[in-house]
This record gives structure tokens, C-alpha cells and sequence, in this order.
């Protein structure tokens, strides 16, 4: 009753989605009424009309105050929306041969407001993204355009940037190891491409740059993300890291690695064993004989003592490391999850099925890895700074979105990006068939299926795209193929050079392609093939005559015409998927590259009980259904209600890495408060010329931390420890000073006069110190000492954050809400950061001897952190604490302040001058 009542409106008012298109259906009518005009002016009259629109731009804000600037600014915008769609769809029109589509405009106009537009595959979403570009250039702040690989950020920025440059605007493209001064003029241009990684690993990098030239990024102002459900939802499980080396430990791989196969693994939880392989929370759980197998096995190995325990502190990195061994032997396999080249294990990315190379697993896994394959190991690492893409891409001022598959997760992007999905109509009517699933009993069957389709479709001269989960899958039907002599092209994470020809030309008759997950490859597969990938080489040929070229450009038209006619025949392009992936996402990314602009076209997906999906989730009960129906082999399940309750598990594991991905961003806003804090103070001492003042408040903070701990307030004189507190200035700060002269040589001196005293004659020993040397390598040495000392003590921090969350759920077993435990002992870690940074500084500048300033800049010279390795780690580890055993080497405890608890009026004890509650008070 209650969902036929709320239908009833629906049918009345149309639903959100209908009434938006409704709306931005009168701004296409507004955008129609100024082609005309807007055809009339000459090729030079473009730039002109930039520089028109961004004057009026400029005189709409004119005036403007700074709080009312942000709305100003979008109410402009809006006013020339129209008359600016018109202007790059004319510009597309006379540089690239290619005219907006209306329903194209509707796309630039929801991604202009900040919203995700879902576009079918071959709606022409990279043409889309120019019109919402173009208008938010004008403001002159920048746009950034993120895609999935760096191929796709150079042919999208030399594609659409003909299109910018007939309009007058800069184009630049960031992509990985570019040089430093080419990386910062492409920030630097009206419109950037690049991909998510590096947009995120350059912000990290800015905020550990040691001199403001260094810095790469402007303020981020505004975000279009290409297949923003592959960036912001899949790969945002998982943090990007960047890490240094850290302490070497690869013999001990080594030889973990031959305990490890030793250890027996148990069939299901509970049966006899040595461990139990959890494959859906992708963990290894020890069971109780297998400890006690364990510390036997070391022992005998010459790694543990005998009659020692893996639980004692000495030994218990121990149990790290084999842990870390039995998931590399359990969890992680070859061409699945990695592949190995050149004695180097690279990681293969689950979602775009792309090598990886320079990321690395963490944790110590990828060295276990290493062990396993006999690969050269390389020393563990240690973070130097991290962000997921939640807490990045949630700093732009505007961010939107485009992809073909957003619907099915329209309530995370809400959730936690507050970005609205709104579903374009496609330009022709869809006629892909989509046939239901077929459900084998064995791999083996399903593959002999496949390869009967396949088959069919290369006799009927019907083009197959087949999409597979991982490299092993692609190499075994290359494998099967072979033996029946049908030629093929192989598309995986071991070919990129040849990627985009092969995508291409998949439309051609016969032609069957193998690919391993379709997701994010950004180029359409025509019918017929790729005519302009044919034409292009006949224009560049120099020395023919323009009459001979365009005999030859008509020829391939005719025959591109014919294959066209002879594929829409036979069926279009058919759809092959060898099983599902947990992502109904993924599998519609494989189904939506057929049938694009209304061509006609196939899909169907063959599984079987041993592919993990089905293992995991179903496979049991469907199997225990096969049996009783006495089902013969070879004979498949296809029914709907199969297809929807594989759907049904899908939503599941769709659920469960929701609910991963939520914790992770829970996890990290701890982090990305104190984050902000550290980076906003970090760009402030950057920024500053002379930092002396903030010095000056930190070397005042430590004397009266030392002071106060010797004299408390408010106490009595006997209770002074005079003699103690001399000793402890002359030992941290070589500061000599006669404490007990002064109270007798005036004995009414109190506490508060004695401690200004003191302060006073800190700052000038220290004045006295640096009098010789010039004031400005002074400044920037100072600057140096803060900025070295905070980059230092935050990189302990992150290491100390990731241990921490390593085991806090530990906490739920004795009551207590971890996520709360964690956000109390992370504050106070951050008290310990801001401590043990003020007295550091302090004890290096009140001690450091500077002799002359060639000293002063070796030090500025000296190297940075080496071996710096990025990553976008395993999403098990990101969870675990993405991060590092950090070096193991015991470290200097903190100096801790001997006061009582900082109450919230009180001055906060980092030396702002701020009350608590209003400074590091916050936090908490």
C-alpha cells in the first residue's frame, strides 16, 4: 500500500532524476538558439571569445567580498554556461570533425554542477568532459581531469587539447617520473590531465617538499574524474603511501619461507591442521597445534630458541613474518595477483588488470612474495607520508564525475563524496541482448562451452570480445584456441604497448579478443573496426597529392563500410564473460562494450561451482540442486533466478567492501584532522621567510616545561629542585644557568620571575650564538631545522598510527569501542608528535655549534630520504594498517611534560597561543 502511494506522486511530478533532465532540457534549447551565431565567427574569433567571456567573468566579481566571492562566482558561471557549451561544441565541430550530441550537453551540465554523470559506453564521455572544462577554466584556477592510466591521460590531453587550443586555453598532462620542471608547467595550464595516483602522490609530495619552488599543485579547485566509479569506489579501499627504506631484513624471508610450506593447512575451520586459510577476509589464522608446529619448525631453522615462544616481546616479529609467508603461499598467486619479470615481482591491479610497476605490497608481504619466487628481495619500508582518495578528492572546491556504471552505487557516492548520479539517456535506442547466465558443474565444462561459442561466432564472421578475471583465465583459452587453430589477439596486463590497436580493431569480422577486465581500457570498439586508426597513417604521408590521398581515404571507406554491413549481419559484437566478477559494476563495464550508439549486439556470461564467487557464496547449495536433479555432465543451469541470485551474492560482496572502504575512511578522518594540521603548519613555516617568532615560542614552551617539572605552580620552596633543574638546562640545552645565585642574591624572587628570568636568558645565549653569522642563512636554517625535525617526528607518528589500528579491534573483547580507542590514543600519540617536535628543535638550535655558513649550507645539501617507493597498497592491508614495520631500532623516548591534564581554557601546550580548545583541543 505504502510503495503504491508513493508511486502515485512519481507518476505525477516524475522522478528526481526525470525532473533534473527536464531542467537542463531548457539550457540545451538556450545552447540550439546560439549555434548560429555562433557558426558565423572565424576560425581567430575563438580565442578572441575566450578572453570575452573571461572579462565578463572577471567584471561579475568585481567588488565581491570574500565570503559572498563563492556564490558569486557560481552565479556567473551559470550566465555564461550557455553561451560557452555553444562555443566548444562549434570549436569541436570545425578542430576533431565531432558535434555534441544534446544529450552530451545534459552530461557537461551535471558535471559543471558537481554531480556524476552516468553515460553508457560510447556515449562519448572524453568529448563530454571538454564543455564543463572549458567554462571552469575561465576562472583561471585550474581544472584537473583524472583517469585511470597514464595512455588514456596523454591521448585524451593531445586529443581534446586541439580543441582547447583553438579556444585560446593551455593544456598539460602530468604523467609518471616526468621531469620536475615540465611536471610544474602542466599544473600550471588551464586544464590538466592526469591520473588519480598521481594527482594524489604529487599532493603528498608537496607537502614534503623542503623549499616552496619545489611544490607541483595550485589549490585544488576542481576535479573531473573519467570512470569515477572505478577511481572513487574500487581503488579507494585502498591508501596511497609513500615509504623510504627501512631497516634490512631478507635473510629472514628467506628462510621463513622454507618453514612456511612445512605447515599444514586445514580443509575448514576446526579440522585437523596447522591453519586455517579465511579466503573472504583474506587472512591466515593459526590454530593451536600450529603454533606449537611453528615454534618447532623455528627452532630447528636456528630462528627461535629453543623452548622459546612466539609470544615473547624479543621473538614476536616472528609471528609477523610468518604470517606474512603463509598468505604469500595461500592467498597470493602467480599471473593472478602478480607476475613475475626479470627476477621482480610486480603487482597486477585486481580492477584494471594492469601491471603496477614500483608499487609494492606492505606489511612485509611483498618481500614474503619475493621469497616465495625466488626473486632478489628488497628491504622492507616505511611510511613517510599517506591518504586514501576519500579525504583527497573531497579537498577540491568542486568535483564531478562521469563513468557508464554508477547507479548500483549511488547511495556510497552520496555517502561519503555527496555527489548525486544522474542517468543520461543514451543518443539511440539500447538493442543489446543480454542472455541469461549459464551455471556449469566444473571449470573444465564451462570452458568447453566458451570455446563452442566462440567457435560459432567465428564460423557466422561474428566479432568476440572475451572477458576474463586474471591472466591465468586469458592464458589458458589462449592456450585452448591455439589447439583449435582459431587465430586471436591477447589483451592483458602483459601487453600495453599494443592495448589500444587491439581494442580498435575488435569490431572486424571474425576477429576474437581476449581481454582481462575490460574496465577502464577508454577506447570504443566500432563495428567494422576503427576507420579513423586506418585513415590517420594515409593523411601523415608527405608525398602524395592530396587527390591520390582522398581516393585512397574513399577505398577504406568502402571497405570499412562493407565489414560494418557484414558484422551488423552476423549479430554485432558478442559479449563472452568466463565468470562474474564480485563488482556487478565490473561485469557491466564487459557488457557495455557492445551495443554502443544502437548497434546491435550479445552478452552472456558461463560460470562454473569452482569459480570463487560461486565457491564462496553459493557453490554448495547449487552444487547439492545439480546433484539431485542428477544433471548430466556438460548439461548447464540457465534460469533468471539463477542470474539473480548470483546478482544477490554480488550485492553482497558489494556490501562487504563498502562497509571495508567506510571503515578505512573512519579510520583515516582520525588521521586526516592531524594530517591537516601538520600540513597546513608545514606550508605556513614553507611559505615564511623568517620563522624566529615561532622558534621563539617553542624554546619558551620547552624552558617552562623543563621549569615546571622541577618547580610545579604553586608549590612550596622546599619542594623546588633547584640543583636538578640547572643539571637538566645544562645536559638538553647547554644552558648554563645559576638558579640558586639569583634566589640568593634576591630571596624574593618567586617562581613566575624566576622562570621569565630564565626565558630570558635562553633566548639571549641563543642570540649570542647566532650573532656572527648572517640574518637570512640564519632564518633559513632555522626553517630547516622545524621543517626536518616535524617531517621526522610525523613519519614515527604514521608508523605509530598504523600499529596502533593493527590491533585495536583487540579493544572490542574487553567492551570498549575500538574506533573510539583509537581516536583517544591517536590524540594523544599527536600530543606526544607536538611534544617531542618543540623539545627536538629547541635542544638542536641551543646546542648545534655553527662555525661559518658554508655549514649552514651542506646541511641545506644534504640528501633527502632514499629509496622512495609509491603505493597504492592491498586493500587487506589497508585495512590492517597500510603501512610498516618501521625500523625496528629502539628509539629516544618523548619528552613528556610532568603536568597534571591541560584543561580546555588553558593555553594549548604547542605554543600558538591559542586556548586548547580552539587549537590541538579540537582533535579530540
Amino acid at each position: 500500500m505504502i510503495s503504491w502511494i508513493s508511486r502515485v506522486p512519481r507518476a505525477v511530478f516524475g522522478s528526481r532524476n526525470d525532473r533534473l533532465l527536464k531542467q537542463y532540457g531548457r539550457s540545451v534549447r538556450a545552447i540550439n538558439a546560439l549555434e548560429p551565431s555562433i557558426a558565423a565567427l572565424p576560425d581567430l574569433g575563438f580565442a578572441a571569445k575566450t578572453l570575452e567571456l573571461k572579462e565578463r567573468f572577471e567584471k561579475r566579481l568585481e567588488g565581491v567580498s570574500e565570503e559572498a566571492r563563492d556564490a558569486a562566482e557560481k552565479a556567473a558561471l551559470s550566465e555564461l554556461l550557455p553561451e560557452s557549451f555553444a562555443v566548444v561544441r562549434e570549436a569541436a565541430k570545425r578542430v576533431l570533425n565531432m558535434r555534441h550530441f544534446d544529450v552530451q550537453l545534459i552530461g557537461g551540465m551535471v558535471l559543471h554542477d558537481g554531480k556524476i554523470s552516468e553515460m553508457r559506453t560510447g556515449e562519448g564521455k572524453t568529448l563530454v568532459a571538454t564543455l564543463p572544462a572549458y567554462l571552469n577554466a575561465l576562472t583561471g584556477r585550474g581544472v584537473h581531469i583524472v583517469t585511470v592510466n597514464d595512455y588514456l591521460a596523454s591521448r585524451d590531453a593531445a586529443w581534446m587539447g586541439k580543441v582547447y587550443k583553438f579556444l585560446g586555453l593551455s593544456v598539460g598532462v602530468i604523467l609518471t617520473q616526468m621531469p620536475h620542471a615540465e611536471k610544474q608547467s602542466a599544473y600550471a595550464a588551464d586544464i590538466t590531465y592526469g591520473t588519480n595516483n598521481e594527482f594524489g602522490f604529487d599532493y603528498l609530495r608537496d607537502n614534503m617538499a623542503m623549499q616552496v619552488g619545489d611544490r607541483f599543485q595550485r589549490k585544488l579547485n576542481y576535479a573531473i574524474v573519467d570512470e569515477v566509479d572505478s577511481i572513487l569506489i574500487d581503488e579507494a579501499r585502498t591508501p596511497l603511501i609513500i615509504s623510504g627504506q627501512a631497516e634490512d631484513r631478507t635473510e629472514i624471508y628467506s628462510r621463513i619461507n622454507e618453514v612456511a610450506p612445512l605447515l599444514k593447512r586445514q580443509e575448514k575451520e576446526g579440522a585437523p591442521g596447522d591453519f586455517h586459510v579465511d579466503e573472504k577476509n583474506h587472512t591466515v589464522l593459526l590454530s593451536e597445534e600450529g603454533h606449537e608446529h611453528a615454534e618447532k619448525l623455528l627452532a630447528r631453522a636456528e630462528l627461535l630458541p629453543e623452548g622459546r615462544s612466539l609470544y615473547e616481546p624479543a621473538y614476536v616479529n616472528l609471528m609477523h613474518h610468518l604470517n606474512a609467508a603463509l598468505r604469500a603461499h595461500n592467498l597470493f598467486f602467480r599471473d593472478r595477483h602478480y607476475v613475475v619479470q626479470d627476477g621482480e615481482v610486480i603487482i597486477v591491479d585486481e580492477f584494471t588488470g594492469r601491471l603496477m610497476p614500483g608499487r609494492r605490497w606492505s606489511d612485509g608481504l611483498h618481500q614474503a612474495i619475493e621469497a616465495k619466487e625466488n626473486a632478489s628481495i628488497q628491504s622492507e619500508n616505511q611510511t613517510l607520508a599517506s591518504i586514501t582518495f576519500q579525504n583527497y578528492f573531497r579537498m577540491y572546491r568542486k568535483l564531478a564525475g562521469m563513468t557508464g556504471t554508477a547507479d548500483t552505487e549511488a547511495y556510497e557516492f552520496q555517502e561519503i563524496y555527496g555527489l548525486e548520479v544522474v542517468v543520461i539517456p543514451t543518443n539511440m535506442p539500447m538493442v543489446r541482448a543480454d542472455r541469461n547466465d549459464q551455471v556449469f558443474r566444473t571449470a573444465p565444462e564451462k570452458f568447453k562451452a566458451i570455446i563452442g561459442d566462440i567457435k560459432d561466432c567465428y564460423e557466422r564472421g561474428q566479432p568476440v570480445l572475451v572477458g576474463t578475471t586474471s591472466i591465468e583465465n586469458s592464458e589458458l583459452l589462449s592456450g585452448m584456441l591455439q589447439k583449435e587453430k582459431f587465430p586471436h589477439q591477447v589483451l592483458n596486463a602483459k601487453q600495453h604497448a599494443r592495448e589500444a590497436e587491439i581494442v580498435a580493431q575488435a569490431g572486424r569480422p571474425k576477429v576474437i579478443t581476449i581481454a582481462t577486465n575490460m574496465a577502464g581500457r577508454g577506447t570504443d570498439i566500432v563495428l567494422g573496426g576503427n576507420l579513423e586508426k586506418q585513415i590517420d597513417p594515409v593523411r601523415e604521408v608527405e608525398d602524395l597529392d592530396a587527390a591520390e590521398k582522398e581516393r585512397r581515404i574513399d577505398e577504406l571507406r568502402r571497405e570499412w563500410q562493407g565489414r560494418h554491413n557484414e558484422v551488423i549481419a552476423a549479430g554485432g559484437l558478442h559479449i563472452i564473460g568466463t565468470e562474474r566478477h564480485e563488482a556487478r559494476r565490473i561485469d557491466n563495464q564487459l557488457r557495455g562494450r557492445s551495443g554502443r550508439q544502437g548497434d546491435p549486439g550479445s552478452s552472456r556470461f558461463y560460470l562454473s561451482l569452482e569459480d570463487p564467487l560461486l565457491r564462496i557464496f553459493a557453490g554448495e547449495r547449487v552444487n547439492s540442486i545439480m546433484q539431485r536433479l542428477g544433471m548430466p555432465e556438460g548439461e548447464p543451469i540457465e534460469h533468471g533466478l539463477v542470474t539473480r541470485s548470483i546478482e544477490s551474492a554480488q550485492r553482497k560482496v558489494e556490501a562487504h567492501n563498502f562497509d571495508m572502504r567506510k571503515q578505512l575512511l573512519e579510520y583515516d578522518n582520525v588521521a586526516n584532522d592531524q594530517r591537516r594540521e601538520i600540513y597546513h603548519l608545514r606550508n605556513t613555516i614553507l611559505e615564511s621567510q623568517d620563522v624566529s617568532d615561532q622558534i621563539a615560542a617553542l624554546r619558551e614552551g620547552v624552558v617552562t616545561d623543563f621549569f615546571r617539572a622541577h618547580v610545579p605552580e604553586e608549590s612550596m620552596e622546599e619542594q623546588w629542585d633547584i640543583p636538578g633543574l640547572e643539571k637538566v638546562y645544562g645536559s638538553e640545552l647547554q644552558l648554563e644557568l645559576s638558579l640558586s645565585k639569583w634566589l640568593e642574591q634576591d630571596p624574593g624572587l618567586d617562581d613566575s620571575a624566576l622562570l621569565k628570568r630564565a626565558v630570558e636568558e635562553a633566548n639571549t645565549a641563543y642570540l649570542r650564538k647566532m650573532a656572527n653569522l648572517p640574518l637570512d642563512q640564519v632564518h633559513q636554517y632555522e626553517r630547516l631545522v622545524l621543517l626536518s625535525t616535524l617531517d621526522n617526528h610525523w613519519r614515527e607518528h604514521l608508523a605509530a598510527l598504523d600499529h596502533l589500528r593493527q590491533g585495536i579491534h583487540l579493544r572490542g573483547y574487553a567492551q570498549k569501542n575500538p574506533k573510539q580507542e583509537y581516536k583517544r590514543e591517536a590524540f594523544e600519540l599527536f600530543g606526544n608528535l607536538v611534544e617531542s617536535v618543540k623539545l627536538e628543535v629547541t635542544r638542536v638550535l641551543m646546542t648545534v655549534r655553527i662555525h661559518s655558513s658554508e655549514e649552514i649550507e651542506r646541511v641545506e645539501k644534504a640528501p633527502a630520504v632514499e629509496n622512495v617507493q609509491y603505493q597504492h597498497a592491498g586493500y587487506e592491508e589497508a585495512l590492517a594498517g597500510a603501512g610498516t614495520d618501521g625500523a625496528s631500532g629502539s628509539k629516544p623516548a618523548p619528552f613528556v611534560r610532568q603536568i597534571g591534564k591541560i584543561g580546555r581554557n588553558d593555553p594549548c601546550p604547542c605554543g600558538s597561543g591559542k586556548k586548547y580548545k580552539h587549537c590541538h583541543g579540537k582533535l579530540t
